[in-house]
């Protein structure tokens, strides 16, 4: 997505697009007032909103950096150190939510499960209950197995199990210890594969958000949340391996 330079980053408040400066009462934008200079109350937003973006995956990394270096001259705390309390105040959170904003917009998978959750989506492995759940039962949190894994799965865990025997038996086996490290292979290449397929489903939400179809940004989401929880569940395969292996 490519975002008009010409135009000065805004976010308008819930319900109010004409927010006048409380210092001078000029117009003001989004997080500064252009007449003044003073730094303005945080607005409720969504960290797309913060920067003035509509809420889609397909971001421009490069204009993005742009605007948080540019709102950082104006917003930085150290450039308030001498405004009264409440402008400090005020410099201090619209700091710490651009720099919140730009580490999950920056980052294709904080991005993509910052949205699911704008829409009301949580993935297994982001879900606090289900940790908190875990933690008290002293059970290991579980995932559903992705279908299409489900072969390679089970033979991965025979040849962990099968390892583990081994390792306390004192035995070494260097056929089984080059299995292991051609299946960590594999799955790390799935994994990284999945990285490529997301931006699929990324073309699907924005052009659904376009024409405002919600039946295919349903579908969208749907896809997102299977991709990322099968590249969650691959990631967790590749850690067991090298835990296993010792690496």
């Amino acid at each position: 997505m490519v975002i008009d330079t010409s135009k000065t980053i805004s976010a308008p408040a819930s319900g109010d697009t004409t927010a006048s400066c409380w210092s001078c009462g000029d117009m003001r934008a989004a997080h500064f007032c252009h007449a003044c200079g003073k730094v303005q109350p945080p607005l409720p937003v969504n960290y797309f909103s913060f920067f003035g973006l509509p809420r889609k995956l397909n971001v421009d990394v490069l204009r993005l950096e742009r605007d948080f270096y540019e709102l950082s001259r104006k917003l930085h705390p150290d450039l308030n150190a001498r405004a009264d309390k409440r402008e400090q105040e005020w410099s201090l959170e619209q700091s710490s939510l651009l720099n919140d904003a730009y580490r999950t917009l920056k980052d294709p998978i904080k991005r993509t499960q910052y949205l699911l959750r704008l829409e009301g989506v949580e993935l297994e492995e982001q879900s606090k209950t289900a940790t908190e759940k875990a933690r008290a039962s002293g059970e290991v949190k579980k995932q559903i197995v992705p279908p299409d894994l489900l072969e390679e799965v089970f033979e991965l865990n025979m040849q962990l199990e099968e390892l583990r025997m081994n390792k306390k038996m004192g035995e070494h086996d260097p056929a089984l210890v080059k299995d292991l490290e051609a299946h960590k292979a594999q799955f790390e290449k799935k994994y990284e594969e999945l990285a490529e397929e997301l931006k699929g489903h990324w073309n699907r939400w924005d052009q659904a958000v376009d024409r405002n179809n919600g039946d295919e940004r349903r579908g969208a989401l749907d896809s997102m949340v299977d991709l990322l929880n099968r590249r969650s569940y691959i990631r967790n395969l590749v850690r067991d391996v090298n835990e296993a292996l010792g690496n």
